[in-house]
């Protein structure tokens, strides 16, 4: 009789030294032993940094990040794609953002950045976040850990990184544990919460329901079915090439340990789920998936679960139910990037409804963390969150732009704050990538890589610099 345990007990053990030797096992080993701490925070004040990553689809067009109140020679130089820098607190801020406004002083719009070493069209996958070509969601073109999973190492938790994602099939939401679009290592997926209920269920067990923390759940249940998927069509290299998302059953013991001995701090920051997402949450509506990811996300940050979230809050296929204004409406957002309006409100009118309340989320979790002390100020001013378009400037995209709208407390070591910052256009000197913005976001935080991701095969044919960080993003 072949139990759960036994299966993957077995499979682990089928590739023995080989799934020891990969880096996310190695990370989440260390991650479990004591001094999880690790060596870089007490050379920062004994205070750790937080990143959070909010990818959206269907691009962010250049436009729509422009500053409304532009004189006519900013106006100008903006729309030309020239280098230039505005002080925020001197204009107004797009419809969709001005729930920021309160946070002027501690948001960098950065305009200019390019991916095009990345795919661009309607999905990005894996690549945006390791910047390289990665082909059709394919496993063999993950090059490298992405930047979440290289921030996260920097400074360790015990579950090292979490993601979070809110997806679907157009008509119906995917729930459960389900392959994620980040990679811990290279040829290596991670896995993702796609639902709020499973996110709770799965983070803050230790909490409420402890028996369950030592016996079979829904991370092993997923393993079994990766690992059945693995014997059943994968033979040869193409097996190693898939993930061993946790190299073991003792090392997910191991951390249930760890987390435990924090069962006190979880409970206080423990976020409460409503009864519309058990099971999934089918009838739950958008903005309601979003408030309840929101309180996840959070909490987990708040607990010490993590450092590093990456949040997919949107995809192409994600359906949009009870959007304001549009209540009675499931709506397509492919359908939305073909200019295909809904109860006669047309798509540009919807894409920032969708996009304003994305924002909302953004700054709900800024004011959460603004409300937890830590040292002499509170959780925001160690952290870091960044709201972009996964796949570039436009629902066809060719990756010439990636906007980030960017929310960092003081202590980030990020000279950007309160700001708009326009790079100069791809092609041309002084042009930077989305590579050029992980190295400088590796360098400010302890990384001294001189350079993340691949570059820029245009670039390149032009001779242009394109290494290291962005000099003058850098505290």
């Amino acid at each position: 009789m072949h139990t759960r345990r036994s299966f993957l007990t077995k499979s682990m053990l089928g590739v023995g030294s080989l799934a020891m030797a990969r880096p996310f096992a190695t990370s989440l080993a260390a991650q479990v032993q004591d001094g999880v701490e690790g060596v870089l925070p007490s050379l920062l004040g004994g205070q750790v940094r937080r990143f959070v990553f909010i990818r959206k689809s269907n691009g962010i067009r250049p436009k729509e990040v422009a500053l409304p109140t532009f004189t006519q020679e900013q106006a100008k130089a903006d729309a030309q794609k020239q280098a230039m820098q505005v002080d925020l607190r001197d204009h107004e801020l797009p419809t969709w953002l001005q729930a920021l406004d309160p946070y002027k002083d501690q948001l960098g719009i950065l305009q200019g950045l390019s991916c095009k070493m990345s795919e661009n069209g309607h999905w990005s996958y894996s690549s945006v976040m390791g910047a390289y070509k990665s082909g059709r969601n394919s496993l063999s073109g993950i090059k490298r850990a992405t930047i979440d999973f290289e921030l996260a190492k920097l400074f360790p938790s015990p579950f090292g990184h979490v993601e979070l994602s809110l997806t679907g099939n157009y008509a119906n939401w995917r729930t459960g544990i389900v392959p994620g679009y980040s990679a811990p290592a290279p040829h290596q997926r991670n896995y993702c919460y796609a639902d709020p209920q499973t996110a709770y269920n799965e983070l803050f067990k230790t909490i409420i329901d402890p028996g369950s923390v030592n016996s079979d759940n829904a991370m092993l249940e997923f393993m079994q079915k990766d690992e059945a998927f693995k014997a059943e069509v994968l033979k040869g290299y193409e097996e190693l090439k898939l993930s061993n998302h946790i190299a073991s059953i003792d090392q997910i013991q191991a951390r249930n340990k760890k987390l435990e001995a924090m069962a006190d701090k979880i409970k206080t920051h423990l976020p409460k789920i409503d009864p519309v997402h058990q099971g999934g949450g089918e009838n739950a509506t958008t903005p309601e998936k979003q408030k309840a990811m929101t309180d996840i996300l959070v909490a987990a940050l708040a607990t010490g679960l993590t450092n590093a979230i990456t949040y997919t809050i949107d995809e192409l296929s994600t359906p949009i139910k009870g959007l304001k204004g549009n209540e009675a409406d499931r709506i397509s957002i492919h359908e939305l990037g073909h200019d295909g309006g809904y109860s006669g409100i047309p798509a540009d009118v919807i894409r920032e409804k969708i996009r304003t309340d994305h924002i909302a989320q953004v700054k709900t979790i800024v004011d959460k963390l603004k409300a937890i002390p830590e040292g002499k100020g509170n959780m925001f001013d160690n952290t870091v969150i960044m709201y972009f378009p996964e796949n570039g400037e436009s629902h066809h995209s060719h990756g010439i732009e990636a906007p980030f709208i960017v929310m960092a407390g003081d202590n980030c070591a990020l000279n950007m704050l309160g700001r708009y910052t326009r790079l100069p256009r791809h092609g041309t000197e002084g042009h930077k990538t989305i590579g050029n913005w992980y190295t400088t976001l590796l360098n400010a935080h302890g990384n001294p890589i001189e350079h993340y991701g691949d570059f820029d095969i245009e670039m390149e044919r032009l001779k242009l610099d394109q290494k290291g960080a962005i000099k003058q993003l850098l505290s």
